[in-house]
Formats: C-alpha cells, structure tokens, sequence
C-alpha cells in the first residue's frame, strides 16, 4: 500500500553524480563520510565497519570502509568496476557512481559518468592540480556534464589554509580554460573530520559557501528541453487474450520529453503520425508520462511500428536519420579498433553493423592536444572517429540527447562490448 510518506519520496527529485580523483585522494572516505553524516547506513553497517577499523588497528572508524567493498576484489585479481551507493535526504534522492582513480580505469570512468547530472572531482590539498585532475575534468567535459563540484580535500593535512586552497582554485580554472565544463563549484574539505561535508567548517570560516550535502541537495538539475520527445520501441506488446483481444502496445522508456493522451506523433523511420489513445504502465491507465518512465503506448492508427523505430512529436525537434557519424570514441578493451573492421553498433533500441572508416585524431587528454595519424585505438584512448552503418541510425547529437546520442561498439563473435560513442556530428 502506498503510503503519503512513500509518495513523497518517489516524488522527490533525483541526483546523480559520479566521484572522480587521483588515487588516494579521499573518494571512498568522502562517500563514507557522506552516507555517516546524513544517517544514510544501517546499525549493522556501521557495526562491520567500526569491527573492521579495530581489527586494521585504525585509531578511529575508518569510514573509507563503507565503501571499499571492491578492495577485495582488487587484491583477488577481478576487474575494478563502478561501485554504484544509493542515499537520500529529505530533499533530494542521491545515486552515486564511484569509479576509480586508477589511469588504467579510465573506461570505467566514462562510464560512471555517462548517466551523472554532476561531477564531483577530487584534489588531495598537499598535491594540487594532478594527471588524473585533467583527464577526469577531460571526461566530464566529453560526456556534457555540465555542473562540476571540485572538492580540495584534506584541508586539515595543510591547517586548512586558504592561501592553499584559493592557489589550487586558481590553477583549476587555468587548466580547465579551454574545457566545456559549464558551471564549476569549488568547496574545500576534510572528508575525514567532516569539514563542509555535510557541516559547515568551523576550521575554515573564511569560506563562505554551502558545505557539499546542502550543495547537492539544491543544485539545479539540467532541464530538458520542451520541444523533444524520444521514445525508442524496445517491444511491441500482442497479448491475444480474452481480457486484451485487440490490444498493440509499444513498449519503451522515454529518453526524453513528457507525452500524454491525444498528442500527436511520428514515427522514424516510417515518419508516419498517428496520435496517443492510451499510456499503459503495467495494467494501469495514466494520463501522462514523463522523461524516465517505461511505459506502453497505444495509438489511434494501425501503423508498422517494431524494434528500433523511434515516437516522436509531431511539432518538435526532430531527429537525425543517418548513416554516416563523427563520433568522440572511448575504446574499453585490449583488443584494439581497427579501420575497415565490422562491428555490431548498439543504439538505444537499434542494432546494425557499423564499419570505421577513418580515425581523424587520438586525443592526449593530459595536454588537451589532438595527435594525428593514428591507425587504431587500444584500452582507454579517446578518439575522434567517422563511423558508416549498415542501415540508418535515429539518432541526436550526444550534447542535446545522452540515450539518442551515444552507441556502443560490440564484438560479433564474443557479444562483448568494446567500446562508446558520442555523436557530434
């Protein structure tokens, strides 16, 4: 049963954002702290991580340990992956993508990120502007994030000095001129005494900002744009039953926009129109869906509509109907990319076979330069690509639409994915 208390918080605003630094630079203890301060863990939880700390000999609750589930996993030889932490407050729901530092995780970074609204990025007080600074504020950039909260931790390791902390400000906006980053936030921290974590700072009154909880809880989120809609038909639902004899629904998530009963629409690539009669989540009718809901939709005319056709507006912006991209790639895997290579291309609802047919430059991310006459791409570059599909793709560019405007590189043979895309052209 639904409770008032229940809809309140399914109604409330969701926030993701994914953590980036250098290795060692406090992510795990400035996740910890976070989830601690906002009375985010379970009794138990904190029970295992206070034991843990006893046992390691650590003086005081390691809070790093809250989230370094992976550590294990590192020691044992597994591949590091995105550990994914779930919160809320009772503004805001939070999921956190915390991807590693390593420089050999890079691929894991992008796709962290891919889905965050906010980047937060790292720096250790005592170090500064590092490699890893660069390349993940280089990344955040690629993949349009636009809101970037970059926390100069360990403020108590150099008595939180403002003269250390306005110096690395400085150096950060120097290096990220060039950069498409948007809004930059910066906010200093001591993530393992709480300092402006979810406190304000009582060591560092000099800054007169919001501590970083308060800043998440009311960043505006990106607002979408009012004149697109996108919904990739991943199913087409026949029940032939007594209680749905003459049902066809579409089935699919919207990628974008908000639609309601009696709009019109269009179909790619038919670019057929009809108009909706009936929105359908499970066996319940609703008057309108929004950006992020699965939902069925029914329509007024009997179209051919299957896997891979997209429905949208009939007024609004509509999408691209190419086979020829300018893709910005990150290559995932040891087995590198090659010109002339045939892949399986994976676009939201769509798959075809793609073919690379030049690689126009590799991009240096920790000189921002643009390195030409490179022949292939192996684990973690970054490239700009020209990609031919087999068969017309419904696509938007990256920076208007992520789930439109990004593919994916899979291995025929094995089904592995090898790499992403983002269309910019």
């Amino acid at each position: 049963m639904e409770t008032k208390k229940t809809k309140g918080y399914l109604d409330m605003q969701l926030l993701r954002f994914t953590t980036a630094g250098s290795v060692d630079d406090g992510k795990s203890t400035l996740i910890g702290r976070l989830l601690y301060d906002s009375k985010s863990i379970f009794e138990d939880q904190l029970e295992a991580v206070e034991e843990a700390s006893r046992s390691r000999g650590n003086e005081e609750v390691n809070l790093a340990l809250l989230t370094d589930g992976l550590r294990a996993e590192r020691e044992q030889g597994i591949t590091i992956d995105v550990a994914y932490r779930y919160f809320a407050t009772p503004k805001r729901k939070f999921i956190i993508a915390d991807t590693p530092g390593h420089i050999q995780y890079t691929r894991n970074m992008v796709t962290g990120a891919s889905t965050a609204d906010l980047a937060v990025i790292l720096v250790d007080a005592r170090h500064g502007i590092m490699e890893q600074t660069i390349r993940h504020s280089y990344i955040a950039s690629l993949l349009a994030i636009k809101e970037v909260v970059v926390c100069v931790n360990k403020m108590d390791l150099v008595d939180f000095s403002k003269e250390v902390f306005d110096k690395i400000v400085g150096d950060y906006k120097r290096m990220s001129a060039n950069l498409d980053l948007g809004h930059v936030e910066f906010i200093p921290i001591s993530a393992k005494l709480g300092d402006n974590v979810v406190e304000a700072s009582k060591n560092m009154d000099w800054y007169g900002g919001k501590p970083l909880l308060e800043y998440l809880e009311t960043v505006e989120l990106p607002e979408e744009a009012q004149d697109r809609l996108r919904l990739p038909v991943q199913y087409v639902i026949r029940p032939i039953s007594d209680k749905f004899p003459d049902f066809r629904g579409y089935a699919g998530r919207l990628a974008e926009g908000s639609i309601k009963v009696g709009d019109k629409v269009k179909t790619y690539p038919s670019e057929l129109t009809s108009e909706i009669t009936g929105i359908y989540l499970g066996e319940q009718s609703l008057d309108k869906a929004v950006s992020g809901q699965s939902v069925d939709l029914t329509l007024k005319d009997d179209i051919d509509i299957s896997r891979g056709d997209v429905i949208v507006s009939v007024d609004g912006v509509q999408p691209m109907l190419e086979q020829d991209f300018e893709l910005n790639v990150c290559w995932f895997r040891n087995t590198p990319l090659v010109c002339g290579k045939r892949y399986v291309i994976r676009h939201a609802a769509q798959e075809t076979i793609g073919i690379v047919k030049e690689i126009e430059y590799k991009i240096d991310i920790n000189s921002q330069t643009e390195q030409y006459g490179a022949d292939k791409l192996v684990m973690n570059d970054i490239a700009r690509v020209h990609l031919k599909t087999a068969s017309p793709l419904i696509a938007d560019l990256y920076k208007d639409n992520r789930t439109m405007g990004s593919l994916i590189f899979i291995d025929a043979d094995s089904n592995d994915t090898l790499g992403a895309g983002m269309i910019v052209g």
